[in-house]
């Protein structure tokens, strides 16, 4: 059940636009840090810069939320930050193994997981327009993803399902499939938490154990978090602030009021606002596949919303 009798749909829809602009950039950040960085330093430094600028707030105006958590709501709260420190890892590392394409492609099938997943954990049910919504986004996220590998001469030409799966695209693949698996994991989570946890504890405690996992990971794989450019370290920075804090934690302000499946779907918006900030910042023009395939994005997160917000 929704609480979008509290806020009001514009609000919610307002939300829903920052939390897809804001997210658009991390693709963006990610590509030039990754000029200098490894995956697993990027993922950490933005977790942990998160819960530092998190840390006064959550602990000077809710401390006593904060300490008065049940043992159980704890727990789940940092078994979300687990999800989304194997969320970040496996996707942003996915991308040094195979192509944007193809770990676009399989970490969008998160809102699949979501919906199928939805009515059995969250006892969310699950109506014909979320149904409808989640096969066209999956559709327009999959047109967006082999625009970048498939070419259009008469007839569509794709790789070979052999060269699809074999050596490091294949792990690579793995690697973003398990990232989706992971961030549907703490959609869920979120959506069950934020009924009744408010914003800043929720995401500080998630943040926070997101960082704390992610550095083990960084220093298990050998990565030193020192010795990198400065500009580096800013767009690392950027990463946490705008897409992390600005826009996962609208993400986690949304769960309150409407259903997992729902925000799961929205976050498809993401490759949408990548492709336009890849143009102006990176001049990467977006083929016409990827246009067709953006545009039946936003026709599937508009079926989904109908009668949601």
């Amino acid at each position: 059940m929704t609480s979008t009798d509290r806020v009001s749909p514009l609000l919610l829809i307002g939300a829903i636009i920052l939390a897809i602009f804001a997210v658009s950039f991390a693709s963006i950040f990610i590509h030039y840090a990754q000029e200098d960085a490894p995956s697993l330093v990027i993922a950490a430094y933005r977790l942990f810069f998160a819960a530092i600028f998190l840390a006064p707030v959550a602990w000077s105006k809710h401390r006593e939320e904060l300490q008065s958590l049940r043992r159980k709501d704890f727990f789940l709260a940092l078994l979300s930050g687990a999800f989304l420190a194997v969320h970040f890892a496996t996707w942003i590392s996915s991308l040094e193994y195979t192509s944007v394409a193809s770990s676009v492609v399989l970490v969008s099938t998160s809102s699949l997981w979501v919906a199928l997943l939805s009515p059995f954990f969250l006892k969310e049910k699950l109506s014909r327009y979320v149904i409808l919504g989640t096969i066209l986004t999956l559709l327009g996220g999959s047109i967006v993803g082999i625009s970048d590998t498939c070419v259009w001469t008469g007839s569509l030409v794709c790789p070979s399902w052999v060269e699809f799966t074999q050596g490091r695209a294949f792990f690579g693949n793995f690697l973003a499939l398990v990232g989706a698996w992971a961030v549907a994991g703490y959609l869920m989570i979120g959506r069950r938490l934020r009924a009744k946890t408010s914003l800043i504890p929720y995401i500080f405690l998630v943040y926070g154990m997101a960082a704390v996992i992610l550095a083990a990971f960084m220093f298990l794989a050998g990565d030193s978090p020192f010795g990198y450019k400065p500009m580096t370290y800013l767009w690392m920075l950027l990463l946490a602030l705008v897409p992390q804090l600005i826009g996962h934690s609208t993400y986690n302000w949304i769960l309150r009021y409407l259903p997992a499946a729902f925000v799961s779907i929205t976050t498809l918006g993401e490759p949408i606002g990548s492709t336009i900030l890849a143009y102006f910042l990176l001049q990467e023009s977006p083929s016409m596949m990827k246009l067709i395939g953006g545009g039946i994005i936003l026709v599937g997160i508009y079926t989904a919303s109908r009668k949601t917000i």
